[in-house]
């Protein structure tokens, strides 16, 4: 399979991001409130859509988050993204979310959570405007694709589905 002329591998747009949890972020149990661990991850996944498009992009759907472990006070909270797909104009971004306590660096670093978001390069106009392509490199990189692949096609039968059910009510 040839890529694209101007097809960019995942590796062009990666970002990683770390931020120190404080009682600020906490929720009523004391862990780090899971908004905040959202947001974290939809402001890596906007580096990557931006840097991949070359401008602008906004979140256009969250497809999915699962929480693994609580985030707790005082962690490093560490965030790694990249492009997993992209269509004409919109990019399925994938973030990873990693832990470690703050003051111990002998603890491995624990998977807290993934998310996938949707994003969608626009214009000065706000329109949807076309990206590059993606070259996956790596049989990871080839998995990813087709896993957001699988993703993409369950998000659009669902809505499909709800069309249709709407349509008889």
């Amino acid at each position: 399979m040839c890529p694209e002329p101007n097809a960019v591998p995942p590796s062009y747009a990666r970002v990683s991001l770390a931020v120190i949890t404080s009682t600020r972020e906490a929720n009523l149990l004391g862990n780090v409130h899971g908004g905040e661990i959202m947001k974290l991850a939809d402001s890596t996944a906007g580096a990557v859509a931006q840097r991949h498009s070359g401008g602008p992009a906004v979140t256009a759907a969250m497809d999915e988050m699962a929480f693994l472990e609580p985030v707790h006070v005082g962690d490093i909270v560490r965030t790694f993204a990249q492009v997993n797909w992209t269509g004409r104009s919109s990019m399925e971004i994938g973030v990873r979310i990693e832990t470690q306590p703050w003051n111990d660096p002998s603890q491995v670093s624990l998977h807290v959570a993934s998310a996938y978001f949707v994003f969608v390069a626009i214009d000065a106009e706000g329109r949807s405007r076309p990206i590059p392509q993606l070259h996956p490199e790596t049989p990871d990189e080839v998995r990813r694709m087709r896993e957001a692949e699988i993703r993409r096609s369950h998000r659009l039968a669902k809505k499909q589905e709800i069309e249709v059910g709407r349509e008889g009510s």
